[in-house]
């Protein structure tokens, strides 16, 4: 029988996921945390300040199951996942097909372009994130869309008298309408565009930090503001997660642990599926049969 008293003193002080499950073994709630045990012990205190509710999940659950993770990010878009593939009886938010944004590059387009989606689909362009932080998202957009001089309209062609966007006249864009861009060298930037995104971000924290610095000796203060929220928001697109998986390819996965008399690894083998965070990312979903498990006395 599960114990709920001696499974909140055996959680650990990490973030992560907590799922809440009634006596028939259904999920009936899924929460984040940034500490699991003080977070899922609030709900076995006292429920006089409770809302109805509340009161009313707590009376259901019968075991409680968490998974960690690296970081709060993860736990809150694992949670978004979480609630999506169970559909919690008790969770009202993020149970339609809302998701976080991803960063896109069209790759498939002769001049690609980056912006934000929330839909991710198989049409050759690729896709960075999820990221829990909108505004960041937003704000290396329109970034990197400032520094590199990006294409920002979504038009494919143009007739030879078409007037160039005000972009273009204020320097924010190399104006493809003209035709006066070379491809290959519009693809070499979109290169430096995807390394940036894959996390080579040094350079440009540094270009930023410099910026952020010359402002500030000249007392512009409100401009070095700018360039810090721009620093923030780098920083959180370079942060790592590893809840849903980009790559689309067949995977297998190893995992180890260490016991009293020697080592227990799982190995899992094909099998893949469609993971709640976009169609175009995969989660691996592991038949019986798939599965092996080995022990090593060593």
């Amino acid at each position: 029988m599960f114990d709920i008293e001696k499974n909140i003193a055996l959680l650990p002080d990490k973030p992560g996921v907590y799922l809440h499950k009634d006596k028939f073994g259904h999920v009936i709630y899924v929460g984040k945390a940034v500490n699991l045990k003080n977070r899922v012990r609030q709900y076995f205190r006292s429920q006089t300040n409770m809302p109805a509710k509340v009161r009313a999940m707590v009376a259901n659950i019968e075991e409680f199951e968490y998974i960690t993770t690296d970081s709060e990010m993860e736990a809150l878009i694992l949670e978004c996942n979480l609630i999506k593939k169970y559909q919690p009886k008790y969770n009202v938010l993020l149970r339609d097909d809302k998701t976080y944004p991803y960063i896109k590059v069209t790759l498939g387009e002769q001049y690609p372009r980056v912006l934000k989606t929330r839909r991710v689909i198989d049409d050759g362009s690729e896709y960075f994130g999820p990221y829990s932080d909108v505004g960041a998202v937003k704000e290396t957009i329109d970034l990197l869309n400032s520094v590199y001089r990006l294409k920002r309209c979504s038009a494919v062609s143009f007739t030879d008298n078409f007037r160039p966007c005000l972009n273009y006249h204020i320097e924010q864009c190399r104006g493809i309408c003209t035709g006066t861009v070379d491809p290959e060298e519009y693809r070499s930037t979109v290169e430096e565009v995807l390394q940036f995104l894959r996390g080579h971000n040094e350079p440009m924290l540094k270009m930023l930090e410099q910026k952020m610095l010359e402002c500030a000796a000249e007392l512009n203060f409100e401009r070095a503001a700018e360039y810090r929220d721009r620093i923030a928001s780098v920083r959180v697109i370079g942060e790592k997660q590893k809840v849903v998986l980009g790559s689309a390819n067949d995977m297998d996965i190893i995992h180890a642990a260490r016991v009293k008399t020697g080592w227990s690894i799982v190995l899992f083998l094909s099998g893949t599926g469609n993971c709640p965070g976009g169609r175009a990312s995969r989660w691996i979903r592991p038949e019986k049969k798939s599965r092996r498990m080995y022990w090593l006395p060593f």
